[in-house]
């Protein structure tokens, strides 16, 4: 009998119920007076809570068509957003790493990226119960991850929040503001001390090169000039995954470049 199928339908079922569980994260972490365990789920306009049958990660939102059963408001499409990414993240975790242990750590790192990414773009905050934590968590993890090592990890979460903090001061220096607030700076050593101190330069540069296109986009559209506001954590997060499933590849290309096989 072939469990591969059973596996990856384990992995995807997974991933869209700790999606949803996110989703929970995502709107009652920033309110400093909600729980994320209490009370049990229920619709964010009537407050009325939901049965199980609407709580169906995916298919609920396919069931009710996108709105509550309880109230005529519409049911955000982040919902089954968040829940289908990570049923995705999950699969591509299982898919990279296999039945291993280093499988559970970057499950955990790629959940609490999703809550990041989706926070800072509502918020423009990176929760510090979230990456603080995850910093110490990367370091331990690197004792059993047979991905990265302890030494790269603990370079890698100095690096990369002193990289981070060396750039926010000398901005500040320069424009007497602020133009990289402290959440970045942990988010960026937690993703050092996950991914090693060998993912910072690609981190780094596809964060920025992909934010400085979405930022232009922007002030384009707003007319807001220097005074548009872009949340950087997204674009860090968003290149910490690229590189956790394509370190290879970015290595591989990387040496072309460096041996003159490859040219931009």
């Amino acid at each position: 009998m072939d469990v591969e199928p059973i596996i990856i339908s384990f992995f995807l079922a997974l991933g869209a119920i700790v999606g949803s569980f996110l989703n929970v994260v995502i709107l009652r972490l920033p309110a400093e007076d909600q729980s994320i365990a209490f009370p049990a789920s229920r619709c964010p306009h009537c407050f009325t809570p939901l049965r199980w049958y609407e709580n169906i990660p995916l298919l609920s939102y396919i069931f009710l068509r996108g709105r509550c059963r309880h109230c005529p408001a519409r049911i955000s499409l982040q919902y089954p957003l968040v829940e289908l990414l990570m049923a995705m993240l999950s699969l591509a975790v299982y898919t990279k790493f296999g039945l291993t242990i280093t499988t559970a750590g970057y499950f955990f790192f790629c959940a609490a990226l999703l809550v990041i990414i989706w926070i800072d773009i509502h918020h423009q905050i990176i929760p510090d119960v979230i990456s603080i934590p995850g910093i110490v968590l990367g370091f331990f993890f690197s004792f059993i991850n047979t991905n990265v090592s302890w030494q790269d990890s603990l370079i890698g979460l100095f690096i990369g929040g002193g990289i981070l903090y060396a750039i926010a001061i000398a901005y500040y220096l320069l424009r007497k503001q602020e133009g990289m607030g402290g959440g970045d700076i942990k988010l960026l050593a937690m993703i050092g001390a996950f991914l090693g101190w060998q993912s910072l330069l690609f981190v780094i540069f596809f964060s920025s090169f992909t934010g400085a296109v979405v930022g232009i986009a922007a002030m384009i559209k707003q007319g807001g000039g220097g005074a548009s506001r872009i949340p950087f954590g997204p674009f860090l997060s968003i290149a910490a995954l690229v590189f956790l499933f394509f370190q290879q590849q970015i290595f591989a290309y990387f040496n072309m470049y460096l041996q003159g096989q490859l040219s931009f």
